[in-house]
């Protein structure tokens, strides 16, 4: 390493190479392929990926419905978002109080505190109090974060992710599917 990197502090270093990573990933197109879906042994259906139109919560309920937002997430630099959502549901269904504190804390120092590698965009009111709640760690303690962020995305990305080439495309390619099969028969 230069000794002009050495001089600079590990927290410039590691959102050097998250930017990198994710100029990296721009270059890149998402594959959205029915292969790249594929959970297990199963793919959505072609119900399935209607019924997403249908809320943002059914969206989400969705294994298959996650992983599609997640990469449209991804492939527009927000996946911050849905990370943060998703840790705070694994969160609240942490059983054991010994590892609620030090959950708590990463979660928080990963996507609430100023220059979080993952900073959530969320107001100064809501990230005092998520800091407030952590001094008594419950699983109710990043509820109010999680909601603006759920918000946000229920506001924004979702109706972006439904009117996207990707969600299209996916979605004529299970129509041209359940075409060929029915053809078949």
């Amino acid at each position: 390493m230069c000794k002009g990197l050495t001089l600079l502090p590990t927290t410039c270093l590691e959102r050097a190479k998250e930017l990198k990573a994710r100029l990296g990933s721009f270059l890149q197109k998402p594959d959205w392929s029915l292969a790249s879906f594929k959970i297990g042994k199963t793919r959505p259906t072609l119900e399935q990926c209607m019924r997403w139109k249908e809320s943002f919560e059914k969206l989400l309920s969705n294994k298959h419905g996650l992983m599609a937002f997640t990469a449209f997430l991804v492939s527009e630099f927000s996946e911050e978002n849905i990370a943060f959502y998703v840790a705070c549901e694994d969160f609240r269904n942490t059983k054991s109080a010994a590892k609620l504190e030090a959950k708590a804390q990463r979660i928080y120092d990963e996507f609430i505190c100023t220059d979080a590698p993952r900073e959530v965009n969320i107001d100064h009111e809501t990230r005092d109090i998520t800091r407030a709640n952590l001094k008594y760690p419950s699983t109710s303690c990043f509820d109010m974060a999680q909601h603006r962020i759920y918000l946000l995305m229920a506001k924004d990305c979702y109706p972006r992710f439904l009117r996207s080439p990707a969600y299209k495309d996916l979605i004529s390619q299970l129509r041209a599917k359940c075409t060929s099969t029915s053809k078949k028969a």
